[in-house]
């Protein structure tokens, strides 16, 4: 079993915010973007509806058979008379002309049904000889018959404002001839890496220099939101390099996400220009990794100052930045899926933050779910969330966890 202490959400240290809310201080005040845009279908998939589509006509938009066989009147069926076929109906090719006494047509599936007739029987329920037919299962009156608007009718609200499309969506859309949709604009996302320790890829590293990883991190995690992305690359620490990325931020994106140097003390001048530019809270937040946290805006522009560290960035982006961008968006925000599973390894855990552990899960052969950790827990650690699976969320309260405890499980699938 886990060791639990007295620490509760309650209690934490002055300043401290747990994990919910911070959560819940970030999307306070934060609306969906009103400005739209015309998006063809092609462009479409993904996209937050701005205004609610109307059906233009009935789909179907005539009479038309649900299986392949032979359409009459149904009264003729009464004499059990063999009935006489007059010519064929074919999707795209509509027979011309009635059907009347003694008369049918063969039919295939979604063709039209002439005027006169007003019942289908399938074609396992007909013996054909020649032009003549007799039926050995009677249909009921109007079988196999689809009348028009029987899916839609004209005016009919068939996507509301806010919808965001999927394939499915699409694909009716072009049933009624729509070939565009007004959809609201995409959030413009800027980004940046911060450090003189920093370099690109094919820069020599110099002693005490890394590659920067979070620039390309922070691209494939907005790349899964359908955002704009402005990449404004990596920041030295210097006054006027920090101020030239904020003003490009300011000027070109809805939102601005910086790795590094945001706690308090570790980069003056970072956080000058913060105070100075915009209103900034610097949070401690109960959660590992990812305690240091800034959040708030720069003119119009929301902004999330992430820690340095490459896990510390995915976890507190997941966590804090994915729900204010998909409410920019205009999507409704849910909790992501979280299941229970069985810790198979035991977990190193000190009480009094949240814990986002790097596991590995997957279903034994009852179809329950099992976790194991991935190793070392360190926020500098990028390799734990490659070879993770989901995150493993321990409550702040607990202590170390046992093999064989209950635990909560995040998966990442439609995540990372």
């Amino acid at each position: 079993m886990s060791q639990t202490s007295t620490i509760s959400c309650d209690t934490l240290p002055n300043g401290t915010l747990s994990v919910e809310q911070a959560q819940a201080h970030i999307l306070t005040g934060i609306s969906a973007l009103t400005t739209h845009e015309t998006a063809n279908l092609w462009q479409a998939r993904g996209r937050i509806l701005a205004q609610a589509v109307t059906a233009p006509l009935d789909v179907p938009p005539h009479r038309n058979s649900a299986m392949d066989g032979y359409t009459l009147r149904h009264a003729d069926l009464g004499n059990r008379q063999a009935l006489r076929v007059i010519g064929s109906s074919f999707a795209g090719r509509p027979l011309a002309g009635s059907v009347h006494a003694g008369e049918c047509v063969r039919i295939m599936t979604g063709a039209v049904v002439p005027d006169g007739a007003d019942t289908v029987v399938m074609q396992e329920n007909v013996q054909r000889d020649g032009d003549t037919i007799q039926i050995n299962k009677p249909p009921k009156a109007g079988e196999n018959v689809r009348h028009p608007g029987e899916d839609m009718r004209i005016g009919d609200t068939i996507l509301a404002a806010g919808h965001k499309l999927n394939s499915a969506d699409l694909g009716l859309l072009a049933s009624l001839g729509i070939g565009e949709v007004e959809v609201l604009r995409r959030p413009r996302v800027a980004f940046c890496s911060t450090g003189d320790e920093l370099k690109s890829i094919g820069e020599s590293l110099q002693p005490g220099d890394i590659y920067d990883s979070n620039r390309y991190t922070l691209y494939g995690l907005l790349n899964k939101l359908d955002v704009e992305i402005i990449d404004l690359g990596v920041v030295r620490d210097t006054p006027d390099a920090v101020e030239h990325a904020f003003q490009q931020a300011m000027q070109r994106a809805d939102v601005f996400i910086t790795s590094g140097g945001v706690s308090v003390g570790e980069a003056d001048f970072v956080t000058a220009t913060l105070q100075r530019l915009g209103q900034v809270n610097f949070w401690k937040v109960a959660a590992k990794p990812g305690k240091p946290l800034a959040f708030g805006t720069l003119g119009n522009t929301l902004f999330f100052g992430l820690p340095g560290n490459p896990v510390s960035v995915m976890a507190t982006f997941l966590l804090f930045v994915r729900p204010a961008i998909l409410t920019l968006r205009g999507e409704t925000v849910s909790l992501v899926p979280e299941y229970t599973a069985v810790c198979t390894t035991p977990l190193k855990k000190a009480p009094g933050r949240k814990d986002y552990q790097r596991g590995i899960c997957e279903r034994d052969s009852h179809g329950q779910w099992q976790v194991r950790s991935t190793g070392e827990q360190g926020s500098h650690i990028l390799r734990s969330m490659s070879q993770a699976n989901c995150f493993i969320a321990l409550p702040l309260e607990w202590g170390d966890v046992a093999a064989g405890t209950n635990v909560t499980i995040i998966p990442f699938e439609g995540l990372l």
